[in-house]
């Protein structure tokens, strides 16, 4: 594992969070309310949140791993195609089995499924502009 790769994981990582709290923390908050019984408080989650940083950030080093794997010089569009891949996955696995075995309404499912294929497309995006950022002068691989 290269620095390149660590580099990139770290800024997708500050990505995801920021993104997350605008869209999520902010825009489609009062879409929870409805399920507080569904999700932690902000008081029980303040606990557990150390292993949300932790596994998100290893999530997106093996994102970073393979894009690294994979790279093709494609810069930006490359990465914004990696990210939407990645996206659709997540939104399949993980937003609907949770609208599925959770009791969530269909609108906030729909909410954090848009809100996902942004924020994992950002995420492959920034990957690929750090990762290529390292790459100019240097072989693709």
């Amino acid at each position: 594992m290269t620095s390149r790769v660590l580099l990139a994981a770290l800024a997708g990582t500050v990505v995801y969070f920021v993104y997350g709290f605008v869209s999520e923390g902010l825009v489609i908050r009062k879409e929870f309310a409805p399920y507080s019984a569904v999700y932690r408080s902000p008081e029980s989650l303040k606990p557990v949140m150390p292993i949300g940083f932790l596994a998100t950030f290893v999530a997106i080093l093996v994102m970073a791993c393979m894009y690294a794997k994979g790279y093709e010089g494609g810069g930006p569009s490359e990465g914004l195609r990696f990210g939407a891949l990645v996206a659709v996955f997540v939104v399949c696995t993980v937003v609907a089995h949770s609208y599925v075995i959770l009791n969530i309404g269909g609108r906030l499912a729909a909410a954090l499924a848009v809100s996902n294929l942004i924020q994992w497309t950002l995420v492959g995006l920034v990957i690929s502009l750090v990762y290529g950022r390292g790459a100019i002068g240097h072989a693709a691989r």
